[in-house]
Formats: C-alpha cells, structure tokens, sequence
C-alpha cells in the first residue's frame, strides 16, 4: 500500500508506508559526547560536554590548576575556567565565537566587576553570548565561579 507524502508543483509523490516512515541519513550520530573530566585520577559523573543536533550543551567548568585545586582569586580562577571552556570546545571543533549563552555562578557577586574584566578578553571582537550571572551558596571544590554554557555546533 502506497501512502500520500507530499504534493510538488502540481506532481503527486507516492511512497510506501515504510519508506515515509525511514529517517533521514545523518553525518554524526544523534548525541555526542566529548571528554569524561577525572579528579585525583577518579572519574568524575558528566561528560565535558554533549552535542544534541546542532546545540553543544558544556557542563559547568571550574577552572583548575594542575594539583587539581581552584587557582587563588577571581581573576586567575576565571581565566583558568575561561582556558578550560576553550578547550572543551575544541574537542568539538568550535571556539569562543559559537557560543550563544552562559550562565556565570559566582560564589560572593562582589567579584562580578572583576571577573567581567577577564570574561571580555575571550570575546574581543564581539559579538558576546547572550549570559546570566547569578550569585550562589557554595560550589565545587571551593570555587569562586562556575560557567556553563552552550555553543552552536550547526555546519558552516
């Protein structure tokens, strides 16, 4: 039994059931995940990050030094957060310019003047993902910022 899928310019398309039913061919698979961060040698329980279709989802990132610790003050801390977005978005062959929206979680929102300071210097030539910032009780590791973002991982 044929089945109806469509009408062009005045020619009637007939497919089978099956056929209108079949998926189209993708190039990648339909999730993809990027990196599996480890602490102290432990995997932790996320991925970096996850691409669904044409969105790139980045897990929070706290920016670590190399003994696994949050560096000392906001500055230092952002910028060690700001490298490590970077490289999670490489790892999906994107950079600073796909993403579209961030959420900035700092742990005292006195430190949101400064840490803007060092945020700039990863988008100097515009335009900035959309964001939001919000002030919280406490993160990870005793970090004073986490961000979360995503990015558009579409075809150029």
């Amino acid at each position: 039994m044929k089945a109806l899928i469509g009408i062009a310019t005045g020619v009637m398309i007939m497919a089978s059931p099956a056929a209108a039913a079949a998926p189209a061919k993708a190039d990648k698979p339909a999730v993809e995940h990027f990196g599996s961060p480890t602490l102290n040698g432990q995997r932790l329980p996320f991925s970096r990050a996850v691409r669904v279709g044409h969105i790139l989802y980045l897990s929070g990132a706290i920016g670590r030094g190399p003994d696994g610790k949050p560096p000392e003050g906001i500055e230092a801390q952002a910028k060690a957060t700001m490298d490590d977005i970077g490289e999670t978005l490489k790892l999906a062959g994107l950079g600073y310019k796909d993403l579209f929206h961030c959420t900035v979680f700092l742990s005292d929102m006195k430190n949101w003047a400064d840490f803007n300071k060092v945020y700039m210097t990863y988008f100097p030539d515009g335009p900035l993902p959309a964001r939001s910032a919000v002030g919280v009780n406490g993160l990870a590791l005793g970090a004073m910022l986490e961000i979360e973002c995503q990015a558009y991982a579409g075809k150029k």
